[in-house]
């Protein structure tokens, strides 16, 4: 007879995780199961924690943030090697997998290794080199997460074309390297690797990067990432990919007729819903746009006993976001009543070199919701945090906010640390707050909280001249 459970979760990632987690909080009987270990998902495995990872370690070797403190450059008593950099992020996946393995253990959750698919909307298949097995479910959430877009004119069987996934499993660092997509990933794997010294040609069909965050912020990250090496290649598309023997390298044509030679290929541009295993047809579940699952505002799909909750739904595909949504879909499932909506308000987190970090509506949005609006800025240079950092001329954080009422409705920050000190600017946003609350504020001294009083006085500033009652 099959095993059966409250609940069955799908995935391991951040979203499948706090689900089953939480509803093994609240009592409940609940198995996870996951096609492989390590478990954790993209945020762990390849995502996530990886890259940022990998940042971090890209600015110790380097010392790039160094030049600008000491005013000398950063020697290595021996060359990096790619163990040498891969060494950290290896190290930090790794515990954090053995962190998500152990928490579903305390919380007495039934681990099952293998990969799912329906039988009918109550009863899984679990399919494994040992064999197969079937569990039921009162209710299952779908957590499994994404997988790289690989367009079918890209041979990825090649040992130097890769995917955001396989770039983690390089053997050498590359000289040259063409990355194709300017989203997220591909602006921070950028900026990993021209900071490591590789020269990076980055491939964008569109004529500006990062189309949602303000356009300020995207143009002095354009400016840093070309003075770092990345030579942006704006409104064109990769036409092929073809190996040339002759120096084990590869020849990229573009379609603006430019031909680039690296030593690498990365394809960063999209991901689709990790769906294909679990013959959503044969139950009639509703799927919608790159393989991803359609639910309503509870993550409840269209057959009742049925949730799916992280990057397999869809925007916006964040570690912080996938969480709650696995929490939210707990609480409705189980009526807990602790957590019924995600907040439609939460920060965006970039982890180029520098960082990008947003929460609220753009200068441009604003623009386009007809807000009378004000801007104040600070730079980090200007305030003795920054000075002490060695912080360069392009690290600014900006404010947006309402002319009349002086209400803050956007806050966007450049730089070292911008999505740390983005969380004080999300709850003003979210909070309503106005230019003189941030001046009641008291921050430590010297901190770059400072950078949000400094915005705040050069917006009052910046009124000046419109006839309104400061």
């Amino acid at each position: 007879m099959d095993k059966k459970y409250d609940l069955i979760v799908i995935g391991t990632g951040p979203a499948g995780e706090k689900a089953a987690v939480k509803a093994a909080y609240f009592g409940y009987k609940v198995a996870i199961i996951d096609k492989q270990k390590p478990y954790g998902g993209a945020a762990v495995v390849t995502g996530t924690l990886p890259s940022n990872t990998l940042k971090e370690t890209a600015l110790y070797f380097s010392g790039a943030y160094e030049k600008g403190l000491y005013g000398i450059e950063k020697h290595l008593d021996r060359k990096t090697s790619i163990a040498d950099f891969m060494y950290r992020k290896n190290y930090v996946t790794c515990n954090a997998a053995y962190a998500v393995e152990i928490n579903l253990i305390l919380h007495k959750i039934d681990c099952y290794d293998g990969l799912a698919s329906f039988i009918d909307p109550h009863t899984l298949k679990i399919s494994s080199l040992e064999g197969g097995q079937t569990i039921q479910g009162e209710h299952i959430i779908i957590a499994t997460g994404s997988y790289p877009c690989h367009p079918q004119d890209i041979d990825f069987s090649h040992a130097q074309i890769h995917d955001s996934d396989t770039i983690l499993d390089i053997d050498h660092f590359p000289k040259s390297l063409c990355i194709v997509g300017a989203g997220v990933i591909g602006c921070e794997y950028s900026t990993i690797f021209s900071t490591m010294g590789t020269k990076v040609h980055l491939v964008n069909d569109h004529s500006q990067i990062l189309n949602f965050i303000d356009s300020e912020i995207t143009e002095k990250l354009v400016n840093q990432m070309q003075r770092g090496g990345v030579n942006i290649h704006f409104s064109t598309t990769v036409k092929n990919v073809e190996p040339v023997n002759k120096n084990n390298s590869l020849r990229i044509e573009l379609d603006n007729g430019e031909v680039l030679e690296t030593d690498i290929f990365l394809y960063a541009a999209g991901r689709n819903g990790q769906i294909k295993a679990l013959n959503c047809e044969k139950i009639g579940l509703n799927t919608g746009p790159r393989e991803t699952i359609v639910v309503d505002e509870t993550y409840r799909t269209n057959i009742s006993n049925i949730y799916a909750v992280g990057d397999v739904i869809g925007f916006p595909t964040l570690a912080s976001t996938s969480m709650d949504q696995g929490r939210v879909a707990v609480a409705h499932i189980f009526k807990t009543e602790d957590l019924n909506n995600l907040s439609t308000l939460f920060p965006l987190g970039i982890y180029t070199i520098p960082e990008v970090s947003t929460a609220g509506i753009t200068e441009e949005e604003a623009k386009k919701q007809k807000i009378r609006y004000g801007i104040g800025r600070a730079r980090y240079k200007d305030i003795l945090r920054g000075k002490i950092l060695g912080v360069g001329d392009d690290s600014f954080l900006k404010l947006v906010f309402e002319m009349e009422t002086k209400r803050i409705i956007g806050v966007h920050i450049i730089g070292p640390l911008a999505t740390e000190i983005v969380h004080f600017g999300l709850l003003l946003v979210q909070d309503n707050k106005l230019l003189s609350d941030i001046l009641r504020t008291v921050f430590n001294y010297p901190t770059l909280h400072e950078l949000y009083k400094y915005a705040a006085y050069d917006g009052l500033s910046n009124l000046k001249g419109h006839k309104i009652k400061l």
